[in-house]
């Protein structure tokens, strides 16, 4: 893990005892820590304060975690960073949408600080891993590239979220090999996150939109698999 005084992370709840004890841990921890209390300021200020991880809650005045996290994942300098949310609501749905616009982790309230140390630590520990990986893919007319964390389709650039990116990367790093969602959720996702299975369909939906839909075949009842052709 990288040394905790260079990581910034940027918390951002309505409620202001809240943020002062996921601040008062986070700084004990060593970690730089920047506030906002609603979507609109947490938008402007990671574009000043460039954190390294954003907690999120979901419900807030003015604008909600879901719709502030699609506006974070659309800034290219942030693309990178780990967005955690933290909400009292318990509903799939949640869950699903949370995952839907880009976030890595989803952490139910009351936080216990300990535990979301862990789990911040844990994100770390993955994308090290993952960083170790680096790499080109070129398969037909695709060419991955991990390094950047673009890819080239045709000579023109696409894009990806991070976790688009790492399942694209992975399936085609395995091409021809089926996936389980089980199976995908442990190696993008890990052991540590909590996700539903519906999430990998969600992702693997994005990704077919944006490279078509010739290139990850669905296996009835079992997966997912990257077509070498």
């Amino acid at each position: 893990m990288a040394d905790k005084k260079k990581i910034k992370v940027l918390v951002v709840d309505d409620e202001p005892d809240i943020v002062e004890i996921l601040k008062y841990n986070l700084q004990k921890e060593g970690y730089e820590v920047a506030t906002a209390e609603d979507g609109h300021k947490a938008v402007k200020t990671a574009i000043k304060f460039q954190p390294d991880v954003i907690l999120l809650d979901i419900m807030m005045p003015n604008q909600d975690g879901v719709e502030t996290c699609l506006q974070i994942r659309q800034i290219p300098e942030l693309k990178h960073a780990f967005i955690i949310f933290l909400t009292a609501r318990l509903e799939e749905y949640s869950e699903v949408a949370a995952f839907d616009v880009g976030a890595d982790d989803y952490i139910t309230k009351p936080i216990k600080p300990r535990a979301l140390m862990s789990r911040i630590a844990a994100l770390f520990r993955r994308d090290s891993k993952k960083e170790q990986e680096k790499g080109q893919i070129k398969i037909r007319d695709l060419n991955i590239d991990r390094s950047s964390f673009t890819i080239n389709k045709g000579g023109k650039t696409i894009t990806l979220p991070k976790k688009e990116f790492e399942l694209l990367y992975f399936l085609a790093n395995n091409p021809n090999v089926v996936y389980s969602r089980d199976e995908l959720l442990h190696n993008i996702w890990g052991s540590d996150v909590f996700v539903l299975a519906r999430t990998v369909d969600v992702h693997i939906r994005k990704v077919r939109e944006k490279i078509g839909d010739d290139y990850i075949s669905t296996v009835k009842g079992v997966g997912y698999k990257f077509y070498q052709g």
